[in-house]
């Protein structure tokens, strides 16, 4: 707002001319001096000048919203709210549905431990015949380590969905639906973020999955520390992609090791039979990106390995 153009405020000519030819051309310019700063570099009268500045202010100030009015848009956007069923009956029980549509749902856990592979089981869901339980549409897949595999996917949809899968050209069909891009840098990746902003507003996309970020993000210095760079604007952007679309918003994330005191500590081995934890601990393994990337998060998925069992998404 406070960049808006004095010229498109429809203030009267005279005065308006009058702020053009004095250099002073958006809200912020006009607003940044004091009406009798104003008056004397304009050489005009108070009275219009006050006038012309209340104007101003008026058409570049936010509209108010009434408590009442976030209410009903609140309700609104629950009643458009839906789901992504997994086909994991006890997750699906435990999410109310599956994966939510408008929020970011994050999946956390060692490598190998199968994140990749549900991510591209839900890709297929997304892009499944809505006759078939999905949700018919495309898919944006940002894969920054290189993990994503075409093969891979296509087997997993032989196995979940043999009968969809027998028709001929539907995996083809499919396939074709999920739109995969792979950033190799926090630059490439921002520049990602702006391209799938202008995809979801030009096609019928159903699913956003981003595996992962803690790869672009996390780095070492010189010295081998490890090293974070700025998530802030990241985090603000895919959160509100995610209640913009209200699609599905699926993050995997990487675990770190940790050592000392946590207040946040949360062990990816520890029994969960003892809930009595100590206030000090030993090396452990905790999601990296930090407690403002976890406050960015609606839903984390903690994913574990029991008695080596693995191919948990087949």
């Amino acid at each position: 707002m406070a960049n808006k153009l004095i010229s498109e405020m429809g203030l009267p000519k005279s005065i308006a001319n009058i702020f053009a030819a004095r250099n002073i051309h958006t809200a912020k310019d006009a607003l940044s001096l004091t009406e009798f700063e104003l008056t004397e570099l304009l050489d005009v009268g108070l009275a219009e000048v006050t006038t012309a500045v209340s104007s101003i202010s008026e058409i570049s100030c936010p509209p108010y919203q009434t408590a009442l009015s976030l209410l009903e848009q609140r309700m609104h956007n629950e009643y458009l709210a839906g789901h992504l069923p997994t086909r994991l009956k006890g997750l699906d029980a435990a999410l109310c549905g599956g994966i939510p549509f408008g929020v970011i749902t994050e999946l956390v856990g060692p490598a190998g431990i199968g994140k990749t592979q549900f991510c591209l089981k839900l890709s297929l869901l997304a892009s499944l015949p809505s006759s078939h339980g999905g949700l018919d549409g495309h898919v944006i897949y940002v894969d920054t380590e290189s993990k994503f595999s075409s093969r891979r996917m296509i087997e997993i949809g032989v196995n979940s969905f043999p009968e969809i899968f027998q028709i001929e050209g539907m995996a083809q069909q499919m396939a074709g639906r999920i739109l995969v891009l792979q950033p190799t840098t926090p630059t490439e990746f921002s520049e990602c973020l702006q391209k799938i902003k202008d995809s979801l507003l030009q096609h019928h996309m159903k699913l956003l999955v981003i595996d992962s970020m803690a790869a672009l993000v996390s780095g070492r210095d010189g010295q081998g520390q490890c090293r974070q760079h700025p998530l802030g604007w990241h985090m603000t952007f895919i959160k509100s992609l995610a209640e913009f679309s209200r699609i599905p918003v699926v993050v995997t994330n990487q675990v770190r090791s940790h050592s000392g005191d946590d207040p946040f500590h949360y062990s990816f081995q520890d029994s969960r039979q003892n809930l009595d934890f100590p206030t000090t601990f030993d090396s452990h393994l905790v999601a990296a990106l930090g407690i403002p990337w976890a406050h960015a998060v609606s839903i984390r998925l903690v994913l574990e390995s029991k008695s080596g069992n693995s191919g948990l998404f087949d």
